[in-house]
């Protein structure tokens, strides 16, 4: 597949989705480096929607360490159980979060982050990363966004 990202015109979240990820399984299909293909899933993702940070936390040893995004900077390093992602992490569950101030022990990694979505990564029954959205809009994350996103994360799943 080219390197070229075809988004449709005037689409709705669904169509979005729907048209990127076949997109992103091409660009990944036949690449067997996960960096590169963690990577390529982050640009297509702020491509398409724009939103403030995309990226991937990589389960090491005890803690997530940052891996493949695109945003500002980020925190490297987060506890299991703490902030959004160390939550979904330990929990094995994707989290909406409106707020991100209302979420107990939210990590503000940037003060304009206002909600996020966390899916994990699991492969064998394991959480090996999370893939972490974050947007400067209160509650711009809904059921659509967690249908795809954790199709995704599933999809990724094959690829560790």
């Amino acid at each position: 597949m080219a390197e070229e990202l075809f988004l449709p015109d005037n689409g709705n979240k669904t169509e979005l989705y729907e048209s990127i990820l076949p997109q992103i399984k091409g660009l990944t299909s036949i690449e067997t480096d996960l960096i590169a293909n963690l990577s390529n899933t982050c640009a297509v993702l702020k491509e398409a929607f724009d939103h403030l940070w995309i990226g991937f936390y990589l389960v090491k040893n005890d803690e997530l360490v940052l891996g493949p995004f695109q945003g500002p900077i980020a925190c490297t390093r987060i506890k299991k159980g703490k902030g959004v992602c160390g939550t979904t992490w330990a929990e094995a569950k994707t989290y909406v979060v409106e707020d991100v101030e209302a979420f107990p022990g939210h990590i503000a990694c940037s003060s304009a982050s206002k909600s996020e979505i966390v899916a994990p990564v699991i492969v064998n029954d394991e959480v090996v990363a999370v893939l972490d959205i974050d947007s400067d809009q209160l509650a711009t994350f809904d059921d659509i966004d967690q249908k795809y996103i954790e199709e995704l994360c599933h999809y990724l799943a094959t690829k560790w």
